[in-house]
């Protein structure tokens, strides 16, 4: 069997506030394959987007082992653990977190740009990736000259410009209005199925977690349903 693009097993983050100790995770394990179309749902405070943070590897465990593609992340330094993450995942936020006065294109070589891929060759492979999510037309526009769901298309092809095993999309429809919203989930489900790519969203949007093939309800910092 190959390895899992992600897995946790018996992972807790503990943060500490105001000399105050919070479990925002107590003892989450879980495994997610290559292919996968997972939604995380839960209500405000119940951990879920810790758990994103630390599968995206932008946080660590306080404990327990998270794996990706893998590789024990506790093992990693800081410098290797930016590389994994490069490498292996691709982030959607709600947000979208573009560069305002930088065309799509740019915005979308970006996480090249930390590969040391040559600038020609970034330039093509980010056309191609807005190509994939029908943004060909839109190359030289910069975000504040895009609808919302056009941004977030640039987003969701930014993610997938480094070939990752995994897509993160933490609220990916929330910034948008209902039909957008669909469109951008009809994406996603696209290029899971065409590429293989694993998608993992965090959403609290019942119409959204029900379109994912596996939904993982987290309530209180621990896995409360695993539902296929």
């Amino acid at each position: 069997m190959s390895d899992p693009a992600l897995e946790a097993v018996d992972v807790t983050r503990t943060y500490r506030m105001e000399g105050v100790e919070v479990d925002a995770l107590r003892g989450v394990s879980l495994r997610i394959d290559a292919g996968e179309f997972v939604a995380i749902v839960g209500p405000s405070g119940s951990g879920k987007s810790t758990l994103m943070h630390l599968l995206g590897c932008l946080d660590r465990p306080t404990s327990g082992a998270l794996r990706i593609g893998g590789r024990e992340v506790a093992r990693l330094s800081e410098g290797e653990l930016a590389e994994l993450r490069n490498a292996r995942v691709g982030f959607v936020f709600q947000s979208f977190h573009l560069l305002a006065r930088t065309s799509a294109r740019d915005n979308v070589a970006l996480p090249l740009v930390y590969r040391g891929v040559p600038r020609g060759e970034r330039r093509r492979r980010a056309a191609r990736a807005l190509t994939t999510v029908g943004l060909g037309h839109r190359l030289g526009h910069r975000p504040g000259q895009l609808s919302g769901g056009e941004q977030q298309r640039v987003a969701i092809a930014r993610a997938l410009v480094g070939e990752p095993r995994v897509v993160l999309a933490d609220e990916p429809t929330g910034n948008l209005d209902t039909r957008t919203g669909h469109e951008v989930m009809d994406l996603l489900e696209r290029l899971n199925a065409e590429q293989g790519v694993a998608v993992v969203l965090v959403t609290h949007e019942p119409d959204v977690a029900e379109r994912a093939r596996r939904r993982i309800h987290i309530r209180d910092g621990r896995v409360e349903r695993d539902v296929s």
